[in-house]
């Protein structure tokens, strides 16, 4: 867990809530100070040729993949994700990072519109980037390297739960050539977010819940600032009668359990078709037992801690309220005793969209699977919900998922596959799961404003 004080915030490790080590916390003044330097420089990086800040970010990505393996030690240390998934993480953000060194400069392009007329497109200024701490590597290049790379100057606040990582990323950041007041490591929790928020900032960038996401964007109103949140998700996957069970399966599991469920995009609903209901069901319970939890620095575990103690109550309320309805536990079902924030991976049967495991965000190993009737059944409950992140059907028939997913109210819809985020695809939600997109390129544009020309 993290503690934070007046001065310092202290980092435990969630797998054995030891301290690792406590860090500076920026005050009122040092976070003031910064942001008068960022906003005197950036206006000179602005100004600094396209190809210089390209060249930067591939340095970055370079430094990236050279000193993996102690990033990936350090993310493993401080979150408790298992470490060939830091690993993975890593890796995974190298497309990311090839994605916006091939792409950004057409999207600064300017457009002739006539002969006296033409469109440009200038950076916002400074921007807060808040991020998060379950895929700091993804959500964050997602905000920054675009930001940078479109001439911005970004105010970076990692969560307090992945604070010595945001720190890495800084360095990283900084060795490549990006001036240390154009990329701004701000360190701190709530406190600090808050703070930074009294500023008069051009715009601010959240990943994380939907109450905190709230707030933020009630305080940005008062600045009249660019408003970015990528928030949680209840995102649901529908299982028709004509897939393979055991297939569908191990692929819905692991969207489920992957990164121990601390994903917005992790599938936390099931619906399946009454036909393949029972042999699905068994095919699932039958690969969960498969997964190791345990030491996350095993390259064997695949179930690591949860990150914040505190998410172990609120699976354990969800797992009560579902049983005091009539579901039955087929696996799991409670914390594991010990050293850590680990709980057991559960599955939950006879479950309803009446149970707040089928309604609030879970992030954590824990899910419900529940039988329907047919297509339609499916769509009105996966639509029953207040979030609207991702959405995802399995069924051989590409005309009837293309009109399920139609149907889907959601940013992202998938066809035979689940808790996938690709960059040249714009990354969005609806509803209480946020407002604006990135990645794509339309996740390069928000990061800009634009000028009309008229002559």
């Amino acid at each position: 867990m993290r503690q934070e004080n007046a001065k310092n915030i202290e980092i435990f490790n969630p797998a054995t809530n030891e301290l690792i080590r406590s860090i500076p916390r920026d005050s009122k003044e040092s976070i003031q100070r910064k942001f008068e330097g960022a906003g005197n420089a950036q206006k000179k990086w602005a100004q600094v040729p396209f190809e210089k800040k390209k060249k930067a970010v591939e340095k970055f990505k370079k430094l990236l993949i050279k000193n993996r393996e102690r990033l990936a030690q350090t993310l493993t240390a401080e979150v408790g994700k298992p470490i060939s998934q830091s690993r993975n993480e890593i890796n995974g953000t190298i497309p990311r990072l090839d994605f916006f060194l091939k792409n950004t400069k057409g999207v600064l392009k300017e457009t002739r519109i006539s002969k006296h007329e033409k469109l440009t497109w200038e950076p916002l200024g400074v921007v807060a980037n808040i991020s998060a701490w379950n895929y700091p590597y993804f959500v964050g290049t997602n905000v920054f390297i675009p930001a940078l790379m479109t001439g911005n100057a970004v105010l970076y606040k990692p969560s307090e739960f992945s604070t010595l990582t945001g720190m890495e990323i800084s360095n990283l950041l900084i060795e490549s050539g990006i001036p240390k007041d154009i990329f701004v490591p701000v360190m701190g929790g709530r406190e600090v977010g808050a703070d930074l928020l009294n500023l008069p900032l051009n715009g601010v960038f959240f990943t994380g819940s939907y109450p905190t996401g709230l707030v933020i964007a009630q305080a940005a109103a008062k600045q009249l600032m660019k408003v970015q949140l990528e928030l949680g998700g209840k995102d649901p996957v529908y299982i028709c009668e004509d897939v393979d069970p055991k297939n569908s399966a191990q692929a819905t599991a692991d969207g489920a359990m992957y990164n121990t469920g601390q994903s917005c995009c992790s599938v936390e609903r099931i619906y399946v078709h009454q036909k393949i209901y029972d042999k699905f069901v068994k095919e699932f319970v039958d690969f969960v037992k498969t997964f190791k939890v345990g030491d996350p620095t095993s390259d064997e575990t695949y179930i690591g801690p949860l990150t914040r103690k505190q998410q172990i109550t609120i699976l354990e309320d969800q797992i009560t309220d579902a049983t005091k309805k009539g579901a039955t536990i087929s696996i799991g079902g409670s914390r594991l005793s010990g050293e850590g924030n680990y709980f057991q991976p559960t599955v939950l049967l006879n479950v309803t969209n009446q149970m707040k495991i089928m309604r609030e965000e879970s992030f954590g190993p824990v899910i419900g699977i529940m039988k329907v009737k047919n297509d339609d059944e499916a769509i009105q409950l996966m639509n029953d919900t207040e979030y609207g992140l991702t959405s995802a059907v399995y069924t051989k028939n590409k005309k009837r998922a293309e009109k399920i997913m139609r149907d889907l109210n959601s940013g992202s819809v998938y066809w035979n596959c689940c808790d996938r985020v690709r960059p040249y695809l714009p990354w969005s939600g609806r509803k209480q799961s946020g407002i604006g997109s990135t990645l794509g390129n339309i996740g390069i544009q928000t990061f800009l404003q634009p000028k009309a020309w008229h002559g």
